[in-house]
């Protein structure tokens, strides 16, 4: 039950929700009003052979009485009276009733409810519009010659609100008179127990309401607050409008004023909201918010923040150059049945690194983020064509470094392999010429790397690499006595760069003599890059099975696919190809060789011959458990165990030294159904010594292997993470409940997780996604990475939980934190209370500790339609920025 308090602070932002009444309500009272005016005026569609009068006022559509009780005709009077579901079809409307009278003499019509000898009240007049909708009422009288009538104790609903209560009037030039309705989006048959704006009393045109007082009534308790008169322009079309803004403090800007602006509705398919804030210590915002959809084609999101911050006191260089950020953010969804075998999508988030940090945002996740992503997409495939075309604008950006990665643009066009000299209409085995495979692939990359300050200068455009890459692998695969598979490829690859580099040997002065340097010049022109390789391949599976009569398990499975390959690629570092040239490194006169296509995207080609071989082997465990309860597999269950643990490395046998690589294994493994672990590593299989010169402790590889010292390979790198997520539902419980379905769910229901997010942002609805249905949810991420660099160790790991639980069918509580083990301190923690108080949410959100601390209530109405009638408050002390 709400509290007297609240109810007092809550009253203040009602009465100024009812000046401004969204045009969603309005809409209401005026769906009433077509409502009512389809029922009582005159329609001149023939649906029987009945003669049209001349006068207007005149019957003219057929009319049908039934009744599944009883009928009584009056031919004195010409009254039927209508008993027991009762019905009267007028054209396409309907009325049903408990009782109905109709009066032919008189063309009046009179509906009403009847008691039963139990004294149980039913048979309420429902009003049936294919048009308009459905109305129920008390009573309905109106006469159809006047085109006049009254409705008492109305109910009706349309997109989340409520018109209940008091007295309709139906007059003859089209107006309806209103006396005493109640607006509310609460869907009880009282909304008074909850809440509801009473209008005392209004009138209903075409093109405009007018209404006399109007008070706000929460709990059954009227609010001494009233709107002494309201006035409504009905456009009949999507409305623009003022939007009301949030009073609050920020303990770094000050006082502020936000939030508000105007609602601008564009058409059927575009908004757009435009809000601006200021704070009193001289800090001041504006955004910008367009949604668009087109059914069946596509929807999306535009937003654009700007804010301007001023720090520290009046007249220090900080308060006088206020700090400038920005934010973008993006989202474009189209529908797959669209354009079939063509998409276009995108994801947006950009703007200034220290945005978050420095602007009024509320958000902790925001304030928490450090990368910012975003991704534009398009991508074409042909129809019974192995060609495919994708293209893409992406962006990378590291909010603490402030370092920016651009993709502009990024191009792929690729074949998938075909056999050209295999025939369609072939009849019998492919020869071997028939099995050879070959495939195209073209990439084209634009990237630059940069800072946010640097990013729209000359400085950072000349930074920009471009470069077009194609290959072109042929491969020929056969199986060979049976049991092995083998492959031959031969793979070609050109590069196309538009500039290279040149180094040259400089000695520079310094205060205490001269100094070795390199300098480094970027010739601008065109320059190809082209290398090739040969290699084959032998691959095959050995199993393994150990069955066990007696026991839960049945057996154990164990296959194991070891694969050995050589390969071949020339020396591409010779002085014929051009592509690696010799630069003196220091005074004594050493050479350095160095590729002209360092940094570029795709590099140069390798440098030495190198004569390799490739091995790796992949191994999966499975175990069969017995289950008499499962005998869709013969009462057997498999159970992963091990899956893909692949070790792979190569040796190459042309190499000056260090022939043998180091060794790669990674791997999944499975505790339970829902607990998997994904692991992976590096072995160095060569010996590292230290030494400690000048008090620094320094290492050196040696060409020499661990095993011939009597040791295992040194463990280089290992890493693994799990999460596991766990509610109720998994474990098989019975998750329903007695809580009444959310009043948004339905609209949640019908549009995407992106859209869901924008309409929760919109609405403010703080319990949009709150699942009262699920009594808990548990979820954690762990991961561990141990890094071993010869003379120095190094772990780190971390943990990540976060969940919901119901206290009661109504209160739930969300948490999210986490550990981190290298710091020895706890990860921000953030706590939220929801109470569902069936057409009101109540929000509580706390970070108790960290540099983020905050917390802040909220109290709203569910609907959005009446988002403003809300009350908020917020920490004095806010959220804690660096």
């Amino acid at each position: 039950m709400l509290k007297f308090t609240n109810i007092i602070f809550t009253c203040i932002g009602a009465i100024i929700h009812i000046c401004l009444l969204t045009n969603d309500a309005i809409g209401q009272v005026d769906t009433l009003k077509t409502n009512i005016n389809a029922l009582t005026s005159t329609d001149s569609t023939k649906t029987d052979s009945v003669k049209k009068n001349s006068n207007k006022n005149t019957i003219t559509d057929k009319i049908v009485a039934t009744a599944e009780d009883s009928t009584f005709y009056d031919a004195k009077n010409n009254i039927i009276y209508l008993y027991g579901k009762a019905k009267v079809v007028y054209g396409d409307r309907e009325v049903d009733a408990g009782f109905i009278k109709l009066d032919q003499k008189n063309s009046t019509i009179f509906a009403k409810g009847t008691v039963d000898s139990l004294g149980k009240f039913s048979g309420l007049p429902i009003f049936k519009d294919p048009s308009q909708g459905t109305l129920t009422a008390d009573s309905v009288f109106y006469n159809f010659k006047t085109s006049k009538g009254k409705i008492y104790q109305v109910y009706t609903e349309q997109d989340g609100g409520f018109i209940t209560g008091g007295r309709i009037k139906k007059q003859q030039n089209n107006e309806v008179h209103m006396k005493r309705v109640t607006y509310s989006t609460c869907n009880l048959p009282d909304p008074h127990q909850h809440f509801g704006i009473i209008i005392t009393k209004g009138i209903a045109t075409e093109k405009q309401i007018v209404t006399g007082p109007a008070y706000l009534v929460i709990e059954d308790v009227p609010l001494p607050f009233v709107l002494p008169f309201g006035f409504f322009p009905k456009p009949n079309k999507r409305v623009s409008g003022v939007l009301l803004p949030n009073v609050g403090e920020d303990a770094r800007l000050g006082f502020f004023l936000k939030d508000f602006g105007y609602y601008v509705g564009l058409n059927d398919y575009w908004d757009l909201t435009l809000r601006g804030g200021v704070y009193s210590k001289g800090s001041y915002e504006t955004n910008a918010t367009s949604n668009y959809t087109k059914r069946y084609k596509y929807n999306g999101n535009l937003f654009f923040s700007f804010f301007s911050t001023k720090s520290g006191v009046e007249g220090t260089p900080e308060y006088e150059n206020p700090s400038k950020n920005f934010n973008i953010r993006w989202s474009h969804t189209q529908n797959p049945n669209a354009r079939p075998g063509t998409n276009f999508s995108a994801s947006v988030n950009a703007g200034s690194s220290s945005y978050f940090r420095q602007s009024g945002v509320q958000d902790f996740a925001q304030i928490a983020q450090n990368t910012l992503n975003s991704s534009i997409s398009y991508s074409k495939t042909w129809a019974n064509s192995p060609f495919n075309l994708s293209t893409s604008l992406s962006h990378s950006q590291d909010l603490t470094t402030k370092q920016i990665r651009l993709g502009l643009p990024t191009l792929n066009f690729s074949m998938s392999t075909i056999n050209p000299f295999d025939k369609k209409d072939r009849v019998g085995e492919q020869k071997w010429y028939q099995r050879i495979a070959v495939g195209y692939n073209l990439n084209f990359d634009n990237q630059l790397e940069t800072t946010d300050s640097l990013l729209f200068t000359k400085e950072a455009l000349r930074k920009v690499r471009t470069g077009i890459q194609h290959s072109i692998p042929v491969s020929l695969s056969s199986q060979i006595f049976k049991y092995f598979q083998f492959s031959q490829n031969v793979s070609y690859n050109e590069r196309w760069y538009l500039q290279t580099i040149r180094k040259n040997y400089i000695l520079a002065p310094t205060a205490n003599g001269t100094k070795d340097s390199l300098a480094i010049d970027t010739i601008q022109g065109f320059r190809r890059a082209s290398e090739y390789s040969v290699g084959t391949q032998i691959s095959t599976k050995i199993y393994g099975l150990v069955n066990f009569k007696k026991g839960k398990v049945a057996a154990i499975r164990h296959v194991m696919t070891p694969n050995v390959g050589i390969s071949y690629r020339p020396d591409f570092g010779q002085d014929k190809y051009g592509y690696y040239q010799d630069v003196r490194s220091n005074q004594a006169g050493d050479v350095q060789r160095y590729s002209i296509f360092e940094n570029s995207i795709y590099g140069g080609p390798g440098l030495g011959r190198q004569a390799a071989m490739t091995f790796g082997l992949e191994n999966n465990i499975e175990m069969k458990v017995r289950n008499s309860k499962d005998t869709t597999n013969g009462g057997v269950k498999k159970i992963p165990i091990l899956q893909g643990l692949n070790i792979n490395g190569n040796y190459n046998f042309l190499a000056d030294s260090f022939k043998l690589s180091t060794l790669s294994f990674s791997g999944r493994t499975f505790f339970t159904e829902k607990l998997g672990i994904s692991f992976t590593g590096v072995l160095d299989p060569y010996v590292y010594e230290t030494e400690e010169i000048n008090g620094v402790l320094r290492g050196r590889r040696l060409d020499r292997y661990t095993w011939q010292e009597g040791s295992l390979p040194r463990l280089q790198n290992f890493s693994f993470s799990f999460d596991y997520s766990l509610n109720s539902s998994t474990l098989g419980k019975n998750n329903k409940t007695n809580n009444p379905p959310n009043q948004n769910s339905d609209l949640f229901s019908r549009v995407s997780p992106q859209q869901a997010a924008q309409l929760q942002q919109i609405s403010r609805n703080a319990n949009a996604f709150v699942d009262f249905n699920i009594p808990w949810n548990l979820s954690f991420f762990y991961n561990f990475n141990y890094i071993n660099t010869g003379f120095e160790k190094d772990v780190v790991q971390t943990l990540n939980a976060n969940g919901d639980f119901n206290l009661t069918p109504k209160w739930k509580v969300q948490f999210s934190s986490g550990y981190d083990f290298n710091s020895n301190a706890i990860s921000p923690t953030s706590f939220a209370i929801y109470r569902d108080l069936h057409c009101w949410d109540l929000s509580i959100n706390w970070s108790p500790f960290g540099i983020y601390k905050f917390y802040s209530v909220n109290l709203r109405v569910k609907a959005s339609i009446l988002q403003d009638l809300k009350l908020s408050k917020r920490t004095t002390n806010a959220i804690q920025r660096f």
